[in-house]
């Protein structure tokens, strides 16, 4: 699923969990990153490193961040890629609009979630009051189950004198036949 997944689902797997001063502020436990968050390392090798991504791979489902890197054999130097699985976002990019947008958009879902759970309808009840008194109408019209009966078993009628002479016949014919020749002491 993961790697045959479109590149809009592959951005929202691209999630990493917000700091908890920040999740507090914004509202948010987490978001996609994005080039120029600033985000800080939780595990792995390089525990504690903080720095701004500078790409994100979303075919190979990797981040890469600033001043982390690793010296090939030949000397040039290249970027570590890292899951955003084990990093830790410590500042939002908030150039985008986009963003804004969906920032608040998360931050007003589990609100609207509490309005519904505190302030019980009076529709649900009416809808259940009907229903009820379907069913007892349902029930009053159902006819009753008819008995079942089971079938007669026909019985053949007696032959009639062509019949007859036709089975006489099949039965001479069937006698003329040769019989199978028998395998004599072979295998």
């Amino acid at each position: 699923m993961l790697y045959q997944a479109c590149d809009h689902l592959r951005h929202k797997l691209l999630a990493a969990p917000l700091l908890p001063e920040l999740s507090k502020s914004k509202g948010v436990k987490t978001l996609p990153v994005r080039k120029g968050d600033t985000v800080r390392i939780m595990r792995g090798d390089h525990k504690g490193f903080e720095g701004k991504i500078a790409r994100i791979d979303r075919k190979k489902y990797r981040i890469y961040v600033e001043g982390l890197t690793r010296e090939k054999v030949d000397g040039t130097t290249i970027f570590v890629s890292l899951h955003p699985s084990k990093v830790v976002i410590k500042s939002l990019n908030l150039d985008d609009g986009w963003r804004k947008k969906i920032l608040e958009r998360k931050k007003l879902a589990p609100k609207k979630v509490e309005e519904v759970l505190e302030k019980p309808s009076e529709e649900p009840l009416k809808v259940k009051e009907m229903a009820v008194e379907e069913e007892v109408a349902v029930e009053a019209k159902l006819p009753e189950k008819k008995r079942r009966t089971r079938r007669k078993r026909v019985t053949k009628k007696p032959a009639t004198e062509e019949e007859k002479g036709k089975a006489e016949k099949m039965k001479k014919t069937r006698s003329r036949r040769k019989p199978a020749k028998e395998n004599k002491g072979g295998i």
